[in-house]
């Protein structure tokens, strides 16, 4: 079945965002996907396009400050909230009706947030290395790093507490780690290398934080933990085994949302869709049918 791909801006929230549509002759649902970071774009996503041979149009979008979509003159405006805001405008601008809900890493933790509120919108919610208690995701990737080799380990440590974030043997032992729990591919598609270099600072240093393991900007609190219960469409929770979002945080995200089912990729870590993306299509493709 071939797919026919367009794209466009739609205003929401006084900013013009850019949307990325794949689209089959015919499909019988709509899955709209959100990139992490915060402050990278949808391009490292592209594998998810694959379930328009599996009937399904994909919609891929880029939140405010990141990818194509407008800057903001107020990174006030670089919250969670206002991510919330861009989902739902998106959905009602392009007239999606009730959507799958994909979202990668902290796509994942805006998947949640939008489905505590607007879940009568959604057919069923997806994560991929997400989070919903980011306290608690920030002391797994700190037993993450006390596996690593002592000499990284050591390089990590000691210029963290430096603040020497942009050392470049500070970084080399950073890169260490994103090749271990960010992807374990020889080399990492062009697609995830473009998504990191053109990754937008001023939203991932407010909101995240220097790398991916010292979150300490705006999310850094963030527990959606107790308002998880509330969400009663279908749920899958996926990850990689090697995941820097571990398998125990997509375990507490299942342990608290009603039926939701984890399913751990063996061979991955944080982007199992390029990993082992044969696998993850079948599995994604497989629980969006039965829901459908």
């Amino acid at each position: 079945m071939s797919a026919g791909e367009h794209d466009g801006f739609v205003p929401v929230t006084g900013f013009r965002i850019y949307y990325r549509i794949f689209e089959p002759a015919s499909y019988t649902g709509t899955v709209l996907a959100l990139h992490g970071g915060p402050g990278a774009h949808h391009e490292y996503l592209v594998p998810l396009a694959d379930l328009t041979d599996r009937g399904y149009r994909v919609v891929f979008m880029d939140q405010v400050g990141c990818g194509k979509s407008d800057r903001s003159p107020d990174p006030s405006v670089y919250t969670l909230e206002h991510n919330v805001q861009e989902v739902e405008g998106v959905r009602e601008a392009l007239g999606l009706g009730r959507v799958h809900l994909v979202g990668s890493s902290y796509g994942g933790l805006l998947a949640l947030a939008y489905a505590t509120r607007h879940q009568e919108h959604l057919k069923t919610l997806v994560t991929i290395g997400g989070l919903a208690d980011v306290p608690f995701t920030t002391a797994e990737m700190g037993r993450l790093i006390e596996g690593l080799p002592e000499g990284t380990r050591a390089v990590i440590e000691k210029y963290g507490r430096l603040g020497e974030f942009h050392h470049p043997t500070y970084l080399k032992a950073v890169d260490e780690f994103y090749h271990r729990h960010l992807c374990r591919l020889p080399e990492f598609p062009p697609e995830l290398s473009r998504a990191l270099a053109e990754t937008n600072p001023d939203v991932y240093e407010r909101m995240n934080g220097p790398n991916e393991f010292t979150i300490t900007g705006t999310i850094k609190d963030i527990d959606l933990t107790p308002r998880l219960s509330t969400i009663r469409v279908p749920t899958l929770v996926t990850g990689g085994r090697y995941d820097e979002v571990t398998p125990n945080v997509a375990r507490q995200i299942c342990d608290h949302i009603p039926g939701a089912r984890q399913v751990v990729f063996e061979k991955s870590s944080h982007v199992p869709f390029w990993e082992e993306r044969t696998a993850f299509i079948d599995t994604l493709a497989e629980f969006l049918q039965a829901h459908d």
